[in-house]
């Protein structure tokens, strides 16, 4: 199965954006090559460009806070774990602390990073990054694989409070989401969407074997859902087929 997500506001499709990127940078980290190391420099770069956004930061902090007054009013409710709420409570609590305690933007101390900020001022001329260009940096690849994964452990603790908080407001509004089973006449869906309450994501899920790409749009009146597939020139083309596939929307607290 492939799971597409769709945001219906900025500013999930940045949590979003920033969720992806932080999931290759852990990978990238947790592998040996320089070249790994490399790539997972380059994408510490991108998360620190789309972390400057000036009030990305506050962002966050009222989701948490919000999400934290969403559980609260829970309680007293007999079908709700009070163990449990208080657990997730606890995490919102912490993410708020760690996040707000920070200073300026996330990975703004990398800034005065001299060396770094020169390998980054580099990656974004094509090859800009080669063994002439830079000796020092060419180098710090050929370290010890032990060395450079403590190095960049090191790089990343300072956008870990943002992580973990957007991973957190993600984890819940995904959980927030009820999956339903939907048809696509004719290769297409389209459902009206409720105005009591106020729907911040979309999940489609695709059987991968059916070799569809689905195209979502949707706004706060109307989900749609129009399924294509690859012609032999590798061109998105209509599918018209019936198609059935998961849909699960998420709403916000």
């Amino acid at each position: 199965m492939i799971l597409y997500e769709y945001p219906f506001n900025e500013r999930i499709r940045t949590y979003l954006r920033l969720e992806q990127m932080l999931h290759r940078l852990s990978e990238m980290m947790a592998r040996d090559t320089a070249y790994d190391h490399h790539f997972a420099l380059l994408t510490l770069f991108e998360i620190m460009d789309v972390a400057a956004r000036a009030d990305l930061k506050a962002d966050i902090l009222k989701d948490l806070d919000r999400q934290k007054g969403l559980m609260n009013s829970y309680r007293g409710n007999p079908a709700i774990v009070e163990s449990a709420l208080d657990h997730v409570i606890a995490q919102l609590d912490t993410a708020y602390a760690a996040l707000n305690q920070q200073q300026g933007k996330a990975g703004s101390e990398l800034l005065d990073n001299d060396w770094l900020m020169s390998v980054r001022s580099r990656t974004v001329i094509p090859g800009g990054t080669c063994s002439f260009d830079l000796p020092a940096y060419h180098a710090w690849q050929n370290r010890p694989v032990q060395e450079r994964k403590f190095q960049l452990a090191e790089w990343i603790k300072p956008i870990t409070p943002m992580a973990q908080a957007i991973g957190l407001l993600l984890q819940m509004l995904r959980d927030a989401g009820t999956p339903q089973r939907v048809l696509a006449k004719h290769g297409q869906f389209q459902q009206p969407l409720p105005q009591a309450r106020s729907f911040q994501l979309v999940r489609v899920l695709l059987d991968e074997h059916l070799g569809l790409v689905p195209e979502i749009s949707g706004n706060r009146l109307m989900i749609s859902v129009r399924m294509t597939r690859h012609d032999v020139n590798a061109k998105l083309e209509p599918h018209r087929e019936d198609t059935a596939f998961e849909l699960t929307l998420c709403a916000g607290g």
